[in-house]
Protein backbone atom coordinates (compact mmCIF):
# COMPACT_ATOMS: atom_id res chain seq x y z
CA UNK A 1 0.00 0.00 0.00
CA UNK A 2 1.36 3.23 -1.11
CA UNK A 3 1.80 5.96 1.54
CA UNK A 4 -1.11 8.14 0.55
CA UNK A 5 -3.49 4.77 0.16
CA UNK A 6 -2.17 4.30 3.66
CA UNK A 7 -3.07 7.82 4.85
CA UNK A 8 -6.08 7.55 2.83
CA UNK A 9 -7.61 4.44 4.73
CA UNK A 10 -6.71 5.78 8.36
CA UNK A 11 -8.81 8.51 7.35
CA UNK A 12 -11.73 6.71 6.08
CA UNK A 13 -11.22 4.21 9.55
CA UNK A 14 -11.57 7.63 11.66
CA UNK A 15 -13.95 9.41 9.82
CA UNK A 16 -16.49 6.52 8.44
CA UNK A 17 -18.63 7.58 5.33
CA UNK A 18 -21.99 6.73 4.07
CA UNK A 19 -23.09 5.20 0.75
CA UNK A 20 -26.70 6.51 -0.15
CA UNK A 21 -28.72 4.30 -2.66
CA UNK A 22 -31.31 6.28 -4.50
CA UNK A 23 -33.66 4.49 -6.63
CA UNK A 24 -37.25 5.96 -7.07
CA UNK A 25 -40.31 3.84 -7.58
CA UNK A 26 -38.45 0.26 -6.98
CA UNK A 27 -39.05 -1.92 -4.85
CA UNK A 28 -38.36 -2.26 -0.96
CA UNK A 29 -38.32 0.51 1.48
CA UNK A 30 -35.50 1.84 3.64
CA UNK A 31 -36.25 -0.02 6.33
CA UNK A 32 -36.52 -3.15 4.27
CA UNK A 33 -33.97 -2.53 2.11
CA UNK A 34 -31.34 -2.40 5.29
CA UNK A 35 -30.11 -5.81 5.76
CA UNK A 36 -29.15 -6.08 2.29
CA UNK A 37 -27.53 -2.30 2.51
CA UNK A 38 -26.09 -3.03 6.10
CA UNK A 39 -24.43 -6.51 4.08
CA UNK A 40 -22.71 -4.32 1.21
CA UNK A 41 -21.70 -1.66 3.52
CA UNK A 42 -19.23 -4.66 5.37
CA UNK A 43 -18.51 -6.72 2.52
CA UNK A 44 -17.38 -3.17 0.44
CA UNK A 45 -15.36 -2.32 4.14
CA UNK A 46 -13.80 -5.49 4.10
CA UNK A 47 -12.72 -5.42 0.44
CA UNK A 48 -11.32 -2.39 0.35
CA UNK A 49 -9.45 -3.03 4.01
CA UNK A 50 -11.22 -0.69 6.09
CA UNK A 51 -12.05 -1.79 9.51
CA UNK A 52 -15.80 -2.85 10.24
CA UNK A 53 -17.97 0.26 10.43
CA UNK A 54 -16.19 2.33 8.67
CA UNK A 55 -18.50 2.63 6.05
CA UNK A 56 -22.78 2.41 6.72
CA UNK A 57 -25.22 2.22 3.82
CA UNK A 58 -28.61 3.10 3.31
CA UNK A 59 -30.98 2.64 0.46
CA UNK A 60 -34.32 5.61 -0.37
CA UNK A 61 -37.56 4.58 -2.57
CA UNK A 62 -38.46 8.07 -2.69
CA UNK A 63 -36.52 11.07 -5.09
CA UNK A 64 -37.33 14.07 -2.04
CA UNK A 65 -35.93 11.53 0.35
CA UNK A 66 -32.92 10.66 -1.48
CA UNK A 67 -32.04 13.81 -1.91
CA UNK A 68 -32.55 15.08 1.56
CA UNK A 69 -30.76 12.16 3.18
CA UNK A 70 -27.74 13.38 0.45
CA UNK A 71 -27.25 16.61 1.48
CA UNK A 72 -25.97 15.56 5.13
CA UNK A 73 -22.11 15.74 5.62
CA UNK A 74 -21.32 12.03 6.19
CA UNK A 75 -23.26 11.11 2.89
CA UNK A 76 -20.24 11.01 0.75
CA UNK A 77 -20.81 8.80 -2.22
CA UNK A 78 -23.81 6.20 -3.35
CA UNK A 79 -25.66 5.39 -6.16
CA UNK A 80 -28.34 6.64 -7.86
CA UNK A 81 -31.00 6.23 -11.43
CA UNK A 82 -29.83 8.27 -14.19
CA UNK A 83 -33.32 9.99 -14.00
CA UNK A 84 -32.34 11.09 -10.34
CA UNK A 85 -28.46 11.40 -11.99
CA UNK A 86 -29.91 14.14 -14.62
CA UNK A 87 -32.15 16.35 -12.15
CA UNK A 88 -30.04 16.37 -9.07
CA UNK A 89 -26.35 16.52 -10.18
CA UNK A 90 -26.12 20.03 -10.18
CA UNK A 91 -27.70 20.91 -7.09
CA UNK A 92 -26.45 18.00 -4.93
CA UNK A 93 -22.59 18.46 -6.68
CA UNK A 94 -22.64 14.92 -8.18
CA UNK A 95 -19.96 13.24 -10.03
CA UNK A 96 -20.47 10.36 -11.95
CA UNK A 97 -17.71 7.52 -11.46
CA UNK A 98 -18.52 3.74 -12.25
CA UNK A 99 -22.03 2.17 -13.64
CA UNK A 100 -24.08 -0.37 -11.83
CA UNK A 101 -24.09 -3.16 -13.71
CA UNK A 102 -27.44 -5.06 -13.12
CA UNK A 103 -28.26 -8.62 -13.13
CA UNK A 104 -30.17 -9.07 -16.44
CA UNK A 105 -29.51 -5.86 -17.92
CA UNK A 106 -25.69 -5.16 -17.21
CA UNK A 107 -24.54 -1.34 -17.30
CA UNK A 108 -26.62 -0.03 -19.69
CA UNK A 109 -30.51 -0.29 -20.41
CA UNK A 110 -32.67 0.43 -23.43
CA UNK A 111 -36.13 1.52 -22.22
CA UNK A 112 -39.43 1.27 -24.82
CA UNK A 113 -42.32 2.84 -24.89
CA UNK A 114 -45.47 0.92 -25.36
CA UNK A 115 -48.76 1.55 -26.40
CA UNK A 116 -52.02 -0.20 -27.52
CA UNK A 117 -50.62 -1.46 -31.10
CA UNK A 118 -51.84 0.95 -34.62
CA UNK A 119 -52.82 3.88 -32.12
CA UNK A 120 -48.91 5.65 -31.69
CA UNK A 121 -47.28 6.70 -34.87
CA UNK A 122 -45.21 9.61 -33.88
CA UNK A 123 -44.64 12.20 -30.59
CA UNK A 124 -47.67 13.74 -32.12
CA UNK A 125 -50.19 10.90 -31.77
CA UNK A 126 -50.04 11.49 -27.63
CA UNK A 127 -51.68 14.90 -27.60
CA UNK A 128 -53.86 14.91 -24.60
CA UNK A 129 -52.43 11.53 -23.44
CA UNK A 130 -51.12 10.21 -20.38
CA UNK A 131 -47.49 8.60 -20.07
CA UNK A 132 -46.74 6.46 -17.42
CA UNK A 133 -43.27 5.62 -15.94
CA UNK A 134 -41.39 4.37 -13.14
CA UNK A 135 -39.16 7.13 -14.17
CA UNK A 136 -42.08 9.46 -14.17
CA UNK A 137 -41.21 11.78 -11.17
CA UNK A 138 -38.36 13.16 -13.47
CA UNK A 139 -41.48 14.50 -16.68
CA UNK A 140 -38.18 15.60 -18.49
CA UNK A 141 -36.47 12.04 -18.87
CA UNK A 142 -40.12 10.64 -20.30
CA UNK A 143 -40.96 13.59 -23.07
CA UNK A 144 -37.70 14.62 -23.77
CA UNK A 145 -34.37 12.41 -22.56
CA UNK A 146 -35.48 8.82 -23.15
CA UNK A 147 -36.60 8.53 -26.67
CA UNK A 148 -34.64 11.54 -27.74
CA UNK A 149 -33.78 10.40 -31.03
CA UNK A 150 -37.59 9.70 -31.57
CA UNK A 151 -38.45 13.40 -31.06
CA UNK A 152 -40.01 15.44 -27.91
CA UNK A 153 -43.87 14.09 -26.60
CA UNK A 154 -46.32 17.54 -27.19
CA UNK A 155 -46.76 19.98 -23.73
CA UNK A 156 -50.01 18.27 -23.46
CA UNK A 157 -48.82 14.84 -22.32
CA UNK A 158 -49.43 14.21 -18.64
CA UNK A 159 -46.66 11.81 -16.88
CA UNK A 160 -47.04 9.87 -13.99
CA UNK A 161 -44.84 8.18 -11.57
CA UNK A 162 -46.69 4.94 -11.24
CA UNK A 163 -44.43 1.27 -10.19
CA UNK A 164 -47.86 -0.69 -11.40
CA UNK A 165 -46.23 -1.06 -14.14
CA UNK A 166 -48.97 -4.10 -15.14
CA UNK A 167 -52.04 -2.00 -14.83
CA UNK A 168 -50.60 1.27 -16.63
CA UNK A 169 -50.26 -1.61 -19.14
CA UNK A 170 -53.71 -2.74 -19.14
CA UNK A 171 -55.12 0.65 -19.44
CA UNK A 172 -53.30 0.84 -22.79
CA UNK A 173 -54.01 -2.60 -24.14
CA UNK A 174 -57.71 -1.80 -23.60
CA UNK A 175 -57.23 1.34 -25.34
CA UNK A 176 -57.49 3.87 -23.30
CA UNK A 177 -54.82 7.02 -23.91
CA UNK A 178 -52.16 6.08 -22.13
CA UNK A 179 -48.84 4.96 -23.07
CA UNK A 180 -45.82 3.41 -20.61
CA UNK A 181 -42.18 3.73 -20.71
CA UNK A 182 -40.72 0.89 -19.47
CA UNK A 183 -37.08 0.89 -18.40
CA UNK A 184 -35.00 -2.62 -19.64
CA UNK A 185 -36.04 -5.16 -17.39
CA UNK A 186 -39.70 -4.30 -17.68
CA UNK A 187 -39.34 -4.45 -21.13
CA UNK A 188 -37.65 -7.73 -21.12
CA UNK A 189 -40.62 -8.70 -19.30
CA UNK A 190 -43.34 -7.67 -22.10
CA UNK A 191 -43.44 -10.70 -23.86
CA UNK A 192 -44.55 -12.59 -21.57
CA UNK A 193 -47.79 -10.54 -21.04
CA UNK A 194 -51.25 -12.66 -21.87
CA UNK A 195 -52.30 -9.58 -23.16
CA UNK A 196 -48.60 -8.59 -25.00
CA UNK A 197 -50.27 -9.23 -28.63
CA UNK A 198 -52.41 -6.37 -28.58
CA UNK A 199 -49.01 -3.82 -27.76
CA UNK A 200 -46.38 -3.10 -29.37
CA UNK A 201 -43.40 -0.97 -28.68
CA UNK A 202 -43.47 2.25 -30.24
CA UNK A 203 -40.27 3.82 -29.97
CA UNK A 204 -36.93 2.45 -27.78
CA UNK A 205 -33.58 5.22 -26.55
CA UNK A 206 -30.07 4.58 -26.93
CA UNK A 207 -28.50 2.61 -24.74
CA UNK A 208 -28.82 4.42 -21.19
CA UNK A 209 -26.75 4.21 -17.94
CA UNK A 210 -28.57 1.82 -15.38
CA UNK A 211 -27.45 3.07 -12.32
CA UNK A 212 -24.46 5.78 -11.50
CA UNK A 213 -22.06 5.62 -8.74
CA UNK A 214 -21.24 9.33 -7.54
CA UNK A 215 -19.28 11.11 -5.58
CA UNK A 216 -20.78 14.15 -3.58
CA UNK A 217 -19.53 17.61 -3.59
CA UNK A 218 -15.57 17.55 -2.00
CA UNK A 219 -16.63 15.29 0.82
CA UNK A 220 -14.15 12.36 -0.29
CA UNK A 221 -10.21 13.48 -1.36
CA UNK A 222 -9.04 11.89 -4.47
CA UNK A 223 -7.06 9.55 -2.09
CA UNK A 224 -9.89 8.10 -0.26
CA UNK A 225 -12.29 7.75 -3.06
CA UNK A 226 -9.50 5.63 -4.75
CA UNK A 227 -9.81 3.08 -2.01
CA UNK A 228 -13.54 3.18 -2.46
CA UNK A 229 -13.46 2.67 -5.58
CA UNK A 230 -11.09 -0.24 -5.85
CA UNK A 231 -13.43 -1.77 -3.52
CA UNK A 232 -16.45 -1.32 -5.49
CA UNK A 233 -14.73 -2.76 -8.59
CA UNK A 234 -13.34 -5.74 -6.77
CA UNK A 235 -16.78 -6.17 -4.40
CA UNK A 236 -17.72 -9.20 -6.49
CA UNK A 237 -14.09 -11.19 -5.93
CA UNK A 238 -15.01 -12.30 -2.43
CA UNK A 239 -18.06 -14.71 -1.57
CA UNK A 240 -20.12 -12.07 1.02
CA UNK A 241 -19.33 -9.41 -1.62
CA UNK A 242 -20.70 -11.75 -4.36
CA UNK A 243 -23.72 -12.37 -2.40
CA UNK A 244 -23.83 -8.63 -1.27
CA UNK A 245 -24.49 -7.25 -4.91
CA UNK A 246 -26.96 -9.99 -5.30
CA UNK A 247 -28.94 -9.01 -2.76
CA UNK A 248 -29.15 -5.64 -3.98
CA UNK A 249 -29.58 -7.25 -7.83
CA UNK A 250 -26.25 -5.98 -9.25
CA UNK A 251 -23.42 -8.16 -10.65
CA UNK A 252 -20.61 -5.45 -10.23
CA UNK A 253 -19.56 -1.85 -10.56
CA UNK A 254 -17.97 -1.02 -14.14
CA UNK A 255 -16.81 1.73 -15.80
CA UNK A 256 -18.75 4.37 -16.76
CA UNK A 257 -20.07 5.29 -20.54
CA UNK A 258 -19.34 8.70 -20.54
CA UNK A 259 -20.41 9.07 -24.06
CA UNK A 260 -24.16 7.72 -22.92
CA UNK A 261 -24.05 9.92 -20.02
CA UNK A 262 -23.10 12.73 -21.78
CA UNK A 263 -25.71 12.39 -24.23
CA UNK A 264 -28.24 12.18 -21.66
CA UNK A 265 -27.43 14.84 -20.43
CA UNK A 266 -27.56 16.89 -23.25
CA UNK A 267 -30.80 15.39 -24.10
CA UNK A 268 -32.01 16.35 -21.11
CA UNK A 269 -30.81 20.10 -20.62
CA UNK A 270 -32.62 20.56 -23.73
CA UNK A 271 -35.79 18.88 -22.40
CA UNK A 272 -35.55 20.65 -19.73
CA UNK A 273 -35.84 24.33 -21.06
Amino acid sequence: MTPAALLATLALAADPVTFVAVAPGYPGTTAEAQPSMDAFASALAIQAGLPAGSITAAYHEKDRAGAERLQKGDAAFGMVSLPFFLREADALQLEARLAASQKGTGPTEVWALVAKKGRVTGPASLDGWQVNSIAGYVPAFVTGTALHAWGRMPASVKVVQTSQVLSSLRKAAAGDNVAVLLDGAQAAALGSLPFAAELEVVARSAPLPTGIVVTVGKRLSPDRWKVLEKGLRQLGDRPEGTAALESIRLQGFVPLDAQALAAARKAFGAASK
